[in-house]
């Protein structure tokens, strides 16, 4: 259960109780629990089991989980109140801005201290609030706010003496000269025969055409009584539909996964794109249902949810709950409460990553769609877990089996096939034996030489986009950059206008005409002049999906273009509005980032264009290729999906390339063998851990220092498994100077000791006094 604690003189913080024991602390005396929040446990024993793994394993701590976990309307935080003091009458001593204060507790007994802010007009208020301390005017009071409001619905029925049949002909006799009271009754027996539902009051004087005033006459006149129902903010109708039958393929798939599950607790499903993966999913998730047990959905970004919702709430109705960031504080607590209480609703969890940390009591399958996306990994802020990995440690927990579902597994998780820990299945035929697209490398050196490029786009990829729009198709066309261009650079001296808080240049914006830093959110507009030499003479170098977008309004006047990236998907329902515009074929072309390439499925679209393949792959990362393999193919599987065959043009400086060669033939195992050979003979995962240390501190002296002393000291333990320190590529983020540490951990050592040992060093790192302010931040497989 939560209690609130004391800290300090005035504080009061949320904990956790993780047990209960007689011990008493030596160094100092333990304070009394404030109060106790809880009436019954929000936390599971397995929860609590899992969290600890977390912890131990990530090398963070258990508070770090529980902030993670719990939605923030369960950690409460003390706010300050203030209170007028009864006995004060003084008021000449006061000044202007004390009496305002004085006066406003006249009128309103508890101000808080942003409210007093608000008052004053000014953000430095304390010393004003000291000075009524001192002059006895006030009083303050630290009090612990819920935060959750629960959702209640108002709703009316008719009092008891008027359930007689008798009475009520009387009373509309009765009413027989009012007549919008004698229709408010009459509308709410036929709503009562009709629904056999409660009747909303809402409801009641929408339907009669009528006012809440006339409503509340008839309540007062005891006709009629108004009661409150809890509800909740999402849910969904209850569904009639049946399982669409499987072809041949994907039941023999659904099978052999059936019969995998009897050896192996985690299945790596390797399927195609468009092989109906979805399908076979719900056919497992109705079985599990039937055992009477819950299953974990995970998905790796929030735009997928919106199309898997609808797909899968037309099988399973009211039995999806749906759990990630961009649902509101009051929504998740009920989602929540619904899994805590095991409700009918809550059978489902469909979510992002974070939904792994919730309160499961009775986990039968997790299903891990697109395993391989690096969004399932978490990066800032701790715990640094991959989602995949918690996962599957968590249906351990609960003799639950895992089902790992990709068309571009991972090295790491077809590593785990090959080892003989995971068990494997593969369906190689898209459904209804589309073929998959024909993709065509388009050469654009060769392009710029004979200067056949309009803009960013070869004349090859122009002729296709024009056929798909005669037509009447869809096409998508993807570059991984947000914004118009990423380096605006003067003409004359070479200056680039840099972010004053990080080592980047800024990018620009055109549509709200402005540079802006994609790291730490800086922004200001657009220079006229060149900030060094004044001179007008300021270009942009690079594209993203902005200038993407601006270059086909101008190719294809009369074409809708749509835009998907992080700027245009800010609102709740921003991936929705995007989405379900593109399936209505509202849109014709969808200009976007990654987030496209995930599970979306369309089907009228026929040609994806990737705009240029060489910046993924000039990338410093050991898994750049392999990341790279898994983009093209996840991309070009959003082509052709229904009856026709896709097309997929990727414009690249140098299509000879070996990955680009295997994404054209589709050649998963060819691009595995090369990367497992490459890491075996540079030593990366999956045949050792990697685990990352980064030192932030805003003195590049002291980061400087640290990370020399912390290199040295690691090299004493790890030797030549230790690389670095070095700076990032990005050596500078929110002012922050950062150094990196890489510690290869290789597979024959004990992984639990090597951890210790690092644990130690750390230890002994934030004993040292100067060492002190430096950051020391952990992060294990930060792949």
């Amino acid at each position: 259960m939560r209690v609130a604690v004391p800290f300090g003189k005035t504080k009061i913080f949320t904990a956790l109780i993780f047990e209960i024991h007689q011990n008493p602390p030596l160094a100092y005396e333990a304070k009394e629990i404030h109060q106790i929040l809880d009436e019954a446990p929000i936390i599971t024993s397995k929860q609590l089991s899992h969290w600890q793994w977390l912890a131990q394993y990530y090398m963070c701590s258990l508070g770090d989980v529980m902030r993670a976990a719990l939605p923030s309307a369960f950690l409460l935080e003390s706010e300050t109140l203030v209170l007028k003091n009864e006995n004060f009458s003084q008021q000449d001593i006061l000044n202007d801005e004390e009496y305002l204060i004085f006066e406003a507790l006249q009128h309103q007994s508890v101000l808080k201290i942003q409210e007093i802010s608000k008052i004053l007009n000014k953000k430095g208020i304390l010393s004003i609030i000291n000075g009524l301390i001192d002059k006895d005017v006030i009083v303050l009071k630290e009090e612990i706010f819920q935060q959750y409001k629960p959702k209640l619905l108002k709703y009316i029925r008719v009092s008891e003496k008027y359930k007689d049949p008798k009475k009520l002909q009387d009373l509309l006799n009765e009413l027989s000269r009012a007549k919008k009271q004698r229709e408010i009754v009459l509308t709410y027996f036929s709503k009562m025969a009709s629904t056999k539902k409660p009747v909303k009051v809402k409801d009641l004087y929408t339907t009669a055409n009528s006012s809440a005033a006339i409503v509340n006459a008839l309540v007062n006149k005891n006709i009629f009584e108004i009661y409150t129902i809890q509800e909740d903010r999402v849910s969904f109708d209850k569904s009639n539909n049946v399982l669409k039958a499987l072809s041949n393929e994907q039941d023999a798939a659904l099978i052999e996964i059936q019969n995998g599950f009897k050896n192996k607790d985690v299945i790596l499903f390797h399927g195609i794109t468009s092989s109906g993966k979805t399908e076979i999913y719900a056919h497992l998730i109705q079985q599990v249902l039937d055992a009477k047990k819950q299953v974990l959905y995970l998905l790796p970004e929030i735009a997928l949810t919106t199309q898997i919702i609808t797909r899968l709430q037309a099988f399973f109705g009211d039995k999806i709950s749906v759990f990630h960031s961009k649902y509101s504080i009051n929504e998740r607590v009920e989602v929540w409460n619904n899994l805590l209480e095991n409700k009918d609703k809550a059978q489902i969890i469909l979510g992002a990553r974070s939904s792994v940390l919730l309160p499961f009591s009775n986990l039968g399958l997790v299903i891990v769609d697109e395993e391989h996306e690096t969004s399932f990994k978490q990066f800032d802020p701790s715990p640094r877990y991959h989602a995949r990995d918690a996962a599957i440690v968590l249906a351990n927990f609960h003799k639950a089996k895992v089902l790992l579902g990709s068309a571009t597994p991972s090295v790491e998780s077809y590593y785990n096939v090959q080892q003989k820990k995971y068990g494997y299945v593969k369906l190689d035929r898209r459904f209804g034996n589309v073929l998959l697209p024909e993709i065509e490398l388009v050469d654009i050196k060769e392009k710029h030489r004979k200067k056949r490029m309009n803009g960013h786009f070869s004349d090859r990829l122009l002729d296709l986009i024009k056929d798909t729009l005669d037509n009447k198709e869809q096409i998508i066309l993807f570059q991984n950059r947000r914004g118009y261009a990423p380096i605006v650079e003067c003409g004359t001296c070479g200056v680039a206008p840099q972010c004053p808080n990080c080592d980047v240049s800024l990018t620009l914006h055109k549509y709200r005409n402005e540079l802006r830093c994609h790291y730490c959110g800086y922004h200001r507009s657009l220079p006229k002049t060149c900030p060094a030499c004044e001179n007008p003479t300021l270009n942009s170098k690079g594209f993203g999906t902005e200038q993407i977008e601006m270059e086909l309004n101008n190719l294809f006047p009369e074409i809708k273009v749509g835009r998907m990236d992080l700027d245009t998907t800010r609102g709740k329902y921003g991936y929705q509005k995007i989405i379900t515009a593109f399936q209505e074929q509202e849109i014709d072309i969808l200009v976007g980032t990654q987030m496209l390439t995930k599970g979306l499925d369309f089907k009228n679209v026929t040609l994806v264009g990737v705009l240029n393949a060489d910046h993924m792959l000039n990338f410093p990362d050991f898994r750049t290729y392999e990341r790279t393999y898994q983009l093209l193919v996840q991309v070009s599987g959003r082509a052709g999906r229904a009856k026709k065959r896709g097309k997929v043009a990727i414009q690249t400086f140098n299509p000879y390339h070996q990955v680009l060669q295997q994404v054209t033939n589709n050649a998963y195992d060819a691009m595995y063998k090369d990367q497992i050979n490459e890491r075996h003979a540079f030593h990366y995962p999956p045949l050792i851990r990697l685990l990352k240390i980064t030192l932030k501190h805003k003195n590049f002296n002291k980061v400087e220092q640290a990370s020399i002393w912390l290199g040295s000291s690691l090299k004493n333990s790890f030797y030549d498994n230790v690389l670095g320190p070095t700076s990032p590529a990005v050596s500078r983020i929110r002012n922050q100077y950062l150094k990196t540490i890489l510690i290869k951990l290789p597979a024959d050592k004990s992984l639990k000791q090597s951890k210790e040992i690092i644990q130690k060093i750390k230890n002994s790192f934030q004993s040292i006094g100067e060492f002190r302010a430096v950051r020391f931040v952990v992060d294990v497989d930060n792949y």
